[in-house]
Protein backbone atom coordinates (compact mmCIF):
# COMPACT_ATOMS: atom_id res chain seq x y z
CA UNK A 1 0.00 0.00 0.00
CA UNK A 2 1.11 3.53 -0.73
CA UNK A 3 2.26 5.86 2.00
CA UNK A 4 1.38 8.90 -0.12
CA UNK A 5 -0.54 9.80 -3.27
CA UNK A 6 1.41 8.84 -6.40
CA UNK A 7 -1.26 9.17 -9.09
CA UNK A 8 -3.21 6.50 -10.95
CA UNK A 9 -1.39 3.12 -11.11
CA UNK A 10 -3.42 0.12 -12.36
CA UNK A 11 -2.09 -3.02 -10.63
CA UNK A 12 -3.93 -6.37 -10.29
CA UNK A 13 -2.56 -6.82 -6.76
CA UNK A 14 -4.81 -3.93 -5.65
CA UNK A 15 -8.01 -5.71 -6.78
CA UNK A 16 -8.80 -7.23 -3.36
CA UNK A 17 -8.47 -3.81 -1.71
CA UNK A 18 -10.96 -2.52 -4.28
CA UNK A 19 -13.45 -5.23 -3.30
CA UNK A 20 -12.99 -4.21 0.35
CA UNK A 21 -13.74 -0.58 -0.50
CA UNK A 22 -16.97 -1.61 -2.25
CA UNK A 23 -17.84 -3.51 0.95
CA UNK A 24 -17.51 -0.20 2.83
CA UNK A 25 -19.89 1.57 0.44
CA UNK A 26 -22.29 -1.33 -0.03
CA UNK A 27 -24.75 -0.69 2.81
CA UNK A 28 -25.46 2.93 1.87
CA UNK A 29 -25.31 2.15 -1.85
CA UNK A 30 -28.19 -0.36 -1.78
CA UNK A 31 -30.17 1.46 0.91
CA UNK A 32 -31.24 4.30 -1.43
CA UNK A 33 -32.88 2.02 -4.03
CA UNK A 34 -34.46 -0.08 -1.25
CA UNK A 35 -36.06 3.06 0.22
CA UNK A 36 -37.15 4.60 -3.08
CA UNK A 37 -38.38 1.46 -4.85
CA UNK A 38 -35.62 1.42 -7.48
CA UNK A 39 -33.72 -1.72 -8.51
CA UNK A 40 -30.72 -2.46 -6.24
CA UNK A 41 -28.88 -4.22 -9.08
CA UNK A 42 -29.25 -1.14 -11.29
CA UNK A 43 -27.87 0.99 -8.44
CA UNK A 44 -24.79 -1.26 -8.22
CA UNK A 45 -24.31 -1.04 -12.00
CA UNK A 46 -24.70 2.75 -12.15
CA UNK A 47 -22.37 3.27 -9.16
CA UNK A 48 -19.73 1.30 -11.05
CA UNK A 49 -20.10 3.03 -14.43
CA UNK A 50 -20.50 6.42 -12.68
CA UNK A 51 -17.20 5.97 -10.83
CA UNK A 52 -15.43 4.92 -14.06
CA UNK A 53 -16.84 7.96 -15.91
CA UNK A 54 -15.72 10.25 -13.06
CA UNK A 55 -12.22 8.79 -13.33
CA UNK A 56 -12.18 9.39 -17.08
CA UNK A 57 -13.21 13.06 -16.65
CA UNK A 58 -10.58 13.64 -13.93
CA UNK A 59 -7.90 11.50 -15.64
CA UNK A 60 -5.22 14.22 -15.36
CA UNK A 61 -5.15 13.73 -11.56
CA UNK A 62 -7.76 11.20 -10.39
CA UNK A 63 -8.97 11.55 -6.76
CA UNK A 64 -9.29 8.19 -4.94
CA UNK A 65 -13.05 8.41 -4.37
CA UNK A 66 -16.07 6.20 -5.12
CA UNK A 67 -19.41 7.47 -6.43
CA UNK A 68 -22.74 5.85 -5.50
CA UNK A 69 -26.38 6.44 -4.46
CA UNK A 70 -27.10 9.90 -3.00
CA UNK A 71 -29.16 10.16 0.22
CA UNK A 72 -30.11 13.77 -0.55
CA UNK A 73 -32.45 12.58 -3.30
CA UNK A 74 -34.40 9.95 -1.29
CA UNK A 75 -37.44 12.11 -0.45
CA UNK A 76 -37.61 13.85 -3.87
CA UNK A 77 -37.31 10.52 -5.75
CA UNK A 78 -40.04 8.92 -3.61
CA UNK A 79 -42.38 11.88 -4.17
CA UNK A 80 -41.57 12.10 -7.87
CA UNK A 81 -42.10 8.38 -8.53
CA UNK A 82 -45.52 8.52 -6.82
CA UNK A 83 -46.54 11.56 -8.88
CA UNK A 84 -44.89 11.04 -12.28
CA UNK A 85 -43.51 7.46 -12.33
CA UNK A 86 -39.95 6.10 -12.56
CA UNK A 87 -39.13 7.04 -16.22
CA UNK A 88 -40.13 10.72 -15.77
CA UNK A 89 -38.29 10.83 -12.42
CA UNK A 90 -35.15 9.55 -14.15
CA UNK A 91 -35.57 12.33 -16.74
CA UNK A 92 -35.59 14.86 -13.90
CA UNK A 93 -32.42 13.33 -12.43
CA UNK A 94 -30.68 13.56 -15.82
CA UNK A 95 -31.23 17.33 -15.66
CA UNK A 96 -30.19 17.46 -11.98
CA UNK A 97 -26.87 16.04 -13.19
CA UNK A 98 -26.73 18.77 -15.84
CA UNK A 99 -27.06 21.30 -12.99
CA UNK A 100 -23.68 20.04 -11.69
CA UNK A 101 -22.30 20.46 -15.20
CA UNK A 102 -23.50 24.08 -15.28
CA UNK A 103 -21.89 24.69 -11.86
CA UNK A 104 -18.65 23.20 -13.18
CA UNK A 105 -18.76 25.61 -16.14
CA UNK A 106 -19.37 28.56 -13.78
CA UNK A 107 -16.35 27.51 -11.72
CA UNK A 108 -14.32 27.07 -14.93
CA UNK A 109 -15.08 30.59 -16.20
CA UNK A 110 -15.86 32.58 -13.03
CA UNK A 111 -13.76 30.87 -10.36
CA UNK A 112 -14.71 29.10 -7.10
CA UNK A 113 -15.57 32.33 -5.30
CA UNK A 114 -18.66 32.75 -7.48
CA UNK A 115 -19.97 29.37 -6.30
CA UNK A 116 -19.48 30.28 -2.64
CA UNK A 117 -21.26 33.60 -3.23
CA UNK A 118 -24.25 31.87 -4.86
CA UNK A 119 -24.41 29.05 -2.30
CA UNK A 120 -23.03 30.27 1.05
CA UNK A 121 -23.31 28.23 4.30
CA UNK A 122 -26.36 30.25 5.45
CA UNK A 123 -28.26 28.75 2.48
CA UNK A 124 -26.67 25.31 2.21
CA UNK A 125 -26.80 24.45 5.95
CA UNK A 126 -30.59 24.86 6.37
CA UNK A 127 -31.27 23.11 3.04
CA UNK A 128 -29.34 20.05 4.27
CA UNK A 129 -31.26 20.19 7.59
CA UNK A 130 -34.59 20.13 5.72
CA UNK A 131 -33.54 17.03 3.75
CA UNK A 132 -33.13 15.09 7.00
CA UNK A 133 -36.26 16.46 8.67
CA UNK A 134 -38.52 15.90 5.65
CA UNK A 135 -37.35 12.28 5.55
CA UNK A 136 -37.91 11.63 9.28
CA UNK A 137 -41.63 10.62 9.12
CA UNK A 138 -40.76 7.97 6.52
CA UNK A 139 -38.10 6.53 8.86
CA UNK A 140 -40.56 6.40 11.78
CA UNK A 141 -43.23 4.69 9.64
CA UNK A 142 -40.72 2.10 8.44
CA UNK A 143 -39.51 1.42 11.97
CA UNK A 144 -43.12 0.92 13.12
CA UNK A 145 -43.89 -1.41 10.22
CA UNK A 146 -46.59 0.81 8.73
CA UNK A 147 -48.12 -0.79 5.64
CA UNK A 148 -46.92 -4.28 6.60
CA UNK A 149 -49.39 -4.97 9.42
CA UNK A 150 -50.43 -8.25 7.77
CA UNK A 151 -46.87 -9.61 8.04
CA UNK A 152 -45.92 -8.59 11.59
CA UNK A 153 -47.20 -6.49 14.50
CA UNK A 154 -46.06 -2.98 15.33
CA UNK A 155 -44.31 -4.25 18.48
CA UNK A 156 -42.39 -6.87 16.46
CA UNK A 157 -41.39 -4.21 13.95
CA UNK A 158 -40.20 -1.86 16.71
CA UNK A 159 -38.10 -4.62 18.34
CA UNK A 160 -36.30 -5.35 15.06
CA UNK A 161 -35.87 -1.63 14.26
CA UNK A 162 -34.50 -0.97 17.76
CA UNK A 163 -31.93 -3.79 17.47
CA UNK A 164 -30.82 -2.55 14.02
CA UNK A 165 -30.46 0.97 15.44
CA UNK A 166 -28.52 -0.14 18.54
CA UNK A 167 -26.18 -2.32 16.45
CA UNK A 168 -25.46 0.59 14.08
CA UNK A 169 -24.80 2.99 16.99
CA UNK A 170 -22.49 0.49 18.73
CA UNK A 171 -20.44 -0.03 15.56
CA UNK A 172 -20.17 3.75 15.00
CA UNK A 173 -19.02 4.37 18.56
CA UNK A 174 -16.97 1.35 19.58
CA UNK A 175 -15.77 -0.55 16.48
CA UNK A 176 -12.15 -0.32 15.37
CA UNK A 177 -10.49 -0.01 11.95
CA UNK A 178 -12.40 -0.89 8.81
CA UNK A 179 -15.44 -2.14 10.79
CA UNK A 180 -16.11 1.37 12.01
CA UNK A 181 -16.74 2.38 8.38
CA UNK A 182 -19.53 -0.15 7.76
CA UNK A 183 -22.09 0.59 10.53
CA UNK A 184 -25.02 0.50 8.06
CA UNK A 185 -24.04 -2.89 6.69
CA UNK A 186 -23.50 -4.42 10.14
CA UNK A 187 -26.74 -2.86 11.43
CA UNK A 188 -28.65 -4.46 8.54
CA UNK A 189 -27.00 -7.84 9.24
CA UNK A 190 -27.93 -7.66 12.96
CA UNK A 191 -31.54 -6.68 12.21
CA UNK A 192 -31.81 -9.33 9.48
CA UNK A 193 -30.67 -12.11 11.85
CA UNK A 194 -33.15 -11.06 14.54
CA UNK A 195 -36.03 -10.74 12.05
CA UNK A 196 -35.17 -14.22 10.71
CA UNK A 197 -35.57 -15.76 14.16
CA UNK A 198 -38.84 -13.84 14.57
CA UNK A 199 -40.16 -15.38 11.35
CA UNK A 200 -40.26 -12.12 9.41
CA UNK A 201 -38.02 -13.17 6.48
CA UNK A 202 -39.39 -14.90 3.37
CA UNK A 203 -36.63 -16.72 1.46
CA UNK A 204 -38.82 -17.72 -1.51
CA UNK A 205 -37.50 -14.92 -3.81
CA UNK A 206 -33.92 -16.17 -3.28
CA UNK A 207 -34.77 -19.77 -4.25
CA UNK A 208 -36.78 -18.62 -7.27
CA UNK A 209 -34.23 -16.17 -8.68
CA UNK A 210 -31.54 -17.09 -11.22
CA UNK A 211 -27.83 -16.67 -10.54
CA UNK A 212 -27.48 -14.49 -13.62
CA UNK A 213 -30.00 -11.72 -14.18
CA UNK A 214 -30.04 -8.57 -16.31
CA UNK A 215 -30.78 -5.62 -13.98
CA UNK A 216 -34.19 -3.99 -14.44
CA UNK A 217 -32.91 -1.04 -16.47
CA UNK A 218 -35.38 1.83 -17.05
CA UNK A 219 -34.95 4.46 -19.77
CA UNK A 220 -35.78 8.07 -18.80
CA UNK A 221 -38.60 10.11 -20.29
CA UNK A 222 -38.43 13.89 -20.24
CA UNK A 223 -41.37 15.83 -18.77
CA UNK A 224 -41.18 19.47 -17.76
CA UNK A 225 -42.59 19.22 -14.19
CA UNK A 226 -40.28 16.51 -12.76
CA UNK A 227 -37.29 18.20 -14.42
CA UNK A 228 -38.04 21.55 -12.74
CA UNK A 229 -38.76 19.73 -9.47
CA UNK A 230 -35.44 17.85 -9.43
CA UNK A 231 -32.95 20.54 -10.48
CA UNK A 232 -32.93 22.55 -7.18
CA UNK A 233 -32.44 19.33 -5.17
CA UNK A 234 -28.94 19.08 -6.65
CA UNK A 235 -27.77 22.15 -4.67
CA UNK A 236 -27.13 20.30 -1.38
CA UNK A 237 -25.15 17.34 -2.83
CA UNK A 238 -23.18 19.75 -5.02
CA UNK A 239 -21.96 21.50 -1.87
CA UNK A 240 -21.40 18.10 -0.23
CA UNK A 241 -19.20 17.26 -3.22
CA UNK A 242 -16.95 20.26 -2.47
CA UNK A 243 -16.65 19.13 1.16
CA UNK A 244 -15.72 15.60 0.07
CA UNK A 245 -13.09 16.93 -2.33
CA UNK A 246 -11.61 18.97 0.51
CA UNK A 247 -11.64 15.88 2.77
CA UNK A 248 -9.88 13.59 0.28
CA UNK A 249 -7.35 16.37 -0.41
CA UNK A 250 -6.56 16.55 3.32
CA UNK A 251 -6.31 12.75 3.60
CA UNK A 252 -3.95 12.30 0.62
CA UNK A 253 -2.06 15.60 1.04
CA UNK A 254 -2.83 16.26 -2.66
CA UNK A 255 -4.81 19.39 -3.60
CA UNK A 256 -7.57 18.00 -5.83
CA UNK A 257 -9.45 21.34 -5.58
CA UNK A 258 -6.62 22.75 -7.69
CA UNK A 259 -5.78 19.72 -9.88
CA UNK A 260 -7.95 18.39 -11.51
CA UNK A 261 -9.96 21.21 -9.89
CA UNK A 262 -13.62 21.60 -8.95
CA UNK A 263 -14.40 22.41 -12.58
CA UNK A 264 -13.55 18.80 -13.49
CA UNK A 265 -14.69 16.95 -10.34
CA UNK A 266 -18.12 18.63 -10.43
CA UNK A 267 -18.33 17.85 -14.14
CA UNK A 268 -17.50 14.19 -13.50
CA UNK A 269 -20.02 13.93 -10.64
CA UNK A 270 -22.75 15.56 -12.74
CA UNK A 271 -22.16 13.38 -15.79
CA UNK A 272 -22.11 10.29 -13.54
CA UNK A 273 -25.51 11.29 -12.09
CA UNK A 274 -27.02 11.87 -15.54
CA UNK A 275 -25.59 8.58 -16.82
CA UNK A 276 -27.00 6.71 -13.81
CA UNK A 277 -30.48 8.09 -14.52
CA UNK A 278 -30.22 6.94 -18.16
CA UNK A 279 -30.24 3.36 -16.84
CA UNK A 280 -32.85 3.91 -14.09
CA UNK A 281 -30.38 4.24 -11.21
CA UNK A 282 -30.30 6.76 -8.32
CA UNK A 283 -28.15 9.92 -8.59
CA UNK A 284 -24.47 9.45 -7.77
CA UNK A 285 -22.50 11.34 -5.16
CA UNK A 286 -19.01 11.09 -3.66
CA UNK A 287 -18.94 8.69 -0.68
CA UNK A 288 -17.31 10.00 2.49
CA UNK A 289 -17.33 6.44 3.96
CA UNK A 290 -14.86 5.40 1.28
CA UNK A 291 -12.76 8.51 1.95
CA UNK A 292 -12.63 7.34 5.57
CA UNK A 293 -11.44 3.93 4.39
CA UNK A 294 -8.72 5.59 2.32
CA UNK A 295 -7.60 7.46 5.44
CA UNK A 296 -7.42 4.29 7.55
CA UNK A 297 -5.79 1.98 4.97
CA UNK A 298 -3.47 4.62 3.45
CA UNK A 299 -4.39 3.09 0.06
CA UNK A 300 -4.20 6.28 -2.00
CA UNK A 301 -4.01 4.70 -5.47
CA UNK A 302 -7.21 5.74 -7.33
CA UNK A 303 -7.01 2.57 -9.44
CA UNK A 304 -8.32 0.76 -6.35
CA UNK A 305 -11.65 2.53 -6.97
CA UNK A 306 -11.55 1.18 -10.54
CA UNK A 307 -11.55 -2.36 -9.11
CA UNK A 308 -14.38 -1.41 -6.70
CA UNK A 309 -16.36 -0.06 -9.68
CA UNK A 310 -15.76 -3.18 -11.80
CA UNK A 311 -16.84 -5.40 -8.87
CA UNK A 312 -20.05 -3.37 -8.45
CA UNK A 313 -20.84 -3.78 -12.16
CA UNK A 314 -20.27 -7.57 -12.00
CA UNK A 315 -22.38 -7.96 -8.83
CA UNK A 316 -25.25 -6.12 -10.57
CA UNK A 317 -25.75 -9.19 -12.76
CA UNK A 318 -25.90 -11.66 -9.83
CA UNK A 319 -29.65 -12.31 -9.47
CA UNK A 320 -29.34 -14.05 -6.09
CA UNK A 321 -27.78 -10.92 -4.54
CA UNK A 322 -30.68 -8.71 -5.63
CA UNK A 323 -33.10 -11.32 -4.27
CA UNK A 324 -31.34 -11.40 -0.87
CA UNK A 325 -31.59 -7.60 -0.62
CA UNK A 326 -35.30 -7.77 -1.51
CA UNK A 327 -35.97 -10.04 1.49
CA UNK A 328 -34.75 -7.47 4.07
CA UNK A 329 -37.80 -6.58 6.22
CA UNK A 330 -38.77 -2.88 6.24
CA UNK A 331 -38.23 -2.36 10.03
CA UNK A 332 -34.56 -3.44 9.67
CA UNK A 333 -33.95 -0.51 7.33
CA UNK A 334 -36.31 1.77 9.30
CA UNK A 335 -34.27 1.45 12.48
CA UNK A 336 -31.10 2.54 10.73
CA UNK A 337 -32.94 5.37 8.97
CA UNK A 338 -33.99 6.85 12.33
CA UNK A 339 -30.31 7.58 12.90
CA UNK A 340 -29.20 8.40 9.35
CA UNK A 341 -31.88 10.95 8.54
CA UNK A 342 -31.15 12.67 11.85
CA UNK A 343 -27.44 12.68 10.97
CA UNK A 344 -28.23 14.38 7.64
CA UNK A 345 -30.03 17.15 9.56
CA UNK A 346 -27.15 17.46 12.04
CA UNK A 347 -24.65 17.83 9.15
CA UNK A 348 -26.63 20.90 8.08
CA UNK A 349 -26.42 22.31 11.60
CA UNK A 350 -22.68 21.56 11.64
CA UNK A 351 -22.34 23.55 8.39
CA UNK A 352 -23.82 26.62 10.10
CA UNK A 353 -21.65 26.20 13.20
CA UNK A 354 -18.39 25.44 11.34
CA UNK A 355 -18.73 28.59 9.22
CA UNK A 356 -19.72 30.76 12.20
CA UNK A 357 -23.05 31.83 10.70
CA UNK A 358 -24.37 34.53 13.05
CA UNK A 359 -28.08 33.83 13.59
CA UNK A 360 -28.42 37.00 15.67
CA UNK A 361 -27.95 38.88 12.40
CA UNK A 362 -31.50 39.57 11.05
CA UNK A 363 -30.53 38.78 7.45
CA UNK A 364 -29.25 35.30 8.35
CA UNK A 365 -32.17 34.67 10.69
CA UNK A 366 -34.69 35.49 7.94
CA UNK A 367 -32.97 33.25 5.37
CA UNK A 368 -32.76 30.24 7.71
CA UNK A 369 -36.30 30.70 9.06
CA UNK A 370 -37.95 30.91 5.66
CA UNK A 371 -35.98 27.97 4.23
CA UNK A 372 -37.18 25.81 7.15
CA UNK A 373 -40.85 26.82 7.02
CA UNK A 374 -41.21 26.79 3.23
CA UNK A 375 -39.45 23.42 2.85
CA UNK A 376 -40.91 21.54 5.82
CA UNK A 377 -44.35 23.16 6.07
CA UNK A 378 -45.67 21.60 2.87
CA UNK A 379 -45.84 24.87 0.91
CA UNK A 380 -46.34 24.58 -2.85
CA UNK A 381 -45.62 27.41 -5.28
CA UNK A 382 -47.40 26.61 -8.55
CA UNK A 383 -46.71 28.88 -11.52
CA UNK A 384 -48.59 26.72 -14.01
CA UNK A 385 -45.69 25.35 -16.03
CA UNK A 386 -43.40 25.35 -12.99
CA UNK A 387 -44.07 24.35 -9.38
CA UNK A 388 -41.74 24.22 -6.37
CA UNK A 389 -42.14 22.38 -3.07
CA UNK A 390 -40.12 20.67 -0.31
CA UNK A 391 -36.31 20.83 -0.43
CA UNK A 392 -36.34 22.42 -3.90
CA UNK A 393 -38.57 25.27 -2.74
CA UNK A 394 -36.42 25.81 0.35
CA UNK A 395 -33.28 25.95 -1.79
CA UNK A 396 -34.80 28.44 -4.24
CA UNK A 397 -36.11 30.64 -1.40
CA UNK A 398 -32.69 30.61 0.29
CA UNK A 399 -30.77 31.49 -2.89
CA UNK A 400 -33.14 34.34 -3.80
CA UNK A 401 -33.15 35.81 -0.27
CA UNK A 402 -29.36 35.60 -0.08
CA UNK A 403 -29.05 37.53 -3.35
CA UNK A 404 -31.62 40.27 -2.57
CA UNK A 405 -31.38 40.92 1.19
CA UNK A 406 -28.84 43.61 2.16
CA UNK A 407 -26.15 42.95 4.78
CA UNK A 408 -27.17 43.75 8.35
CA UNK A 409 -25.43 44.09 11.70
CA UNK A 410 -25.54 41.68 14.66
CA UNK A 411 -28.69 42.21 16.76
CA UNK A 412 -28.85 41.33 20.46
CA UNK A 413 -32.59 40.66 20.76
CA UNK A 414 -36.14 41.84 20.36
Amino acid sequence: MESRYEGYKFRLKDSLIGVQFLFVAFGALVLVPILTGLDTSVALFTAGIGTLLFQFVTRKNVPPIFLASSFAFIAPITFSIEKWGIPATMGGIVFAGFFYVILSLLVRFRGESFLHKLLPPVVVGPVIVTIGLILSPAAVNMAMGKGNEAMYTQNEAMIVAFISLIATICVMMFAKGIFRLIPILLGIVAGYIVSFFMGMVNFTPIFESAWFRIPNFTAPTFEFEPIIYMIPIAIAPAIEHIGDMLAISNVTKENFLENPGLKNTLLGDGLATSLAACFGGPPNTTYSEVTGAVSITKAYNPAIMTFAAITAILLAFVGKLGAVLATIPTPVVGGIMLLLFGIIASVGIETLIKHNVDLAEPRNMIIVALIFVCAIGGMLLDFGLVSFSGVGLGAVVGIVLNLVLPKTKHYEGF
